[in-house]
């Protein structure tokens, strides 16, 4: 039931918003085909995990903020979306646990490592859980750059890269806080290469 109406949702989305933005995606042919993948993108609109849910090839988890789902009609639909919870500005063990959990089953995991969105479109210093999800599994890493701002009939760009190399920081058992700034990085060349061009 949840698999279908996710296809059923996307569809709808895809139908509207490709059209009223102008939705261009880059590099989708590099995205992992099977396996854990984690999902890493900037964050610049409440629009950013729908936009990037219709053109990522795969379906994806995300987390999302513990008070959508307090309301029943809004908890039913955000969980179809195979969202789950999580507590903002604490360490939430369950979730930590979830995301690992989607990663280990071979699903993709999508997250924003920034925590929140950045109201001028520049990008904020990423949280230690995205290192954390990267360097506790082999999912593949995989940056996404999100080049906008979301404006009506103008081209919005969803940019995938190639699968982040965390083989060498996981060897030599870097930080959580390294590895996040090393997957930021990332994402901060596929912007800056799209945005000039």
């Amino acid at each position: 039931m949840t698999v279908d109406f996710y296809s059923f949702a996307k569809g709808i989305v895809k139908g509207v918003l490709t059209p009223f933005y102008r939705i261009q995606t880059i590099g989708i042919e590099q995205f992992p085909k099977e396996g854990g993948v984690l999902l890493c993108a900037n964050h610049i609109s409440n629009l950013d995990p729908p936009v990037i849910g219709i053109t990522a090839p795969r379906p994806i988890r995300f987390m999302a903020k513990e008070e959508l789902f307090r309301a029943p009609v809004v908890k039913t639909l955000v969980k179809s979306l195979h969202a789950f919870p999580v507590k903002r500005g604490m360490n939430d063990r369950q979730a930590l646990r979830t995301g690992l959990e989607v990663l280990k089953q071979g699903e993709v995991l999508g997250i924003f490592p920034e925590g929140t969105r950045s109201k001028d479109g520049r990008l904020k210093k990423a949280l230690p859980g995205v290192g954390f999800f990267a360097l506790r599994t082999d999912a593949a890493v995989v940056p996404c750059a999100i080049v906008g701002p979301y404006r009506p009939f103008a081209p919005l760009k969803v940019v995938y890269g190639a699968p982040v190399d965390m083989a060498p920081l996981r060897a030599r058992k870097a930080s959580p806080e390294e590895a996040a700034d090393y997957i930021m990085d990332h994402i901060r060349r596929l912007l800056e290469e799209h945005q000039r061009a």
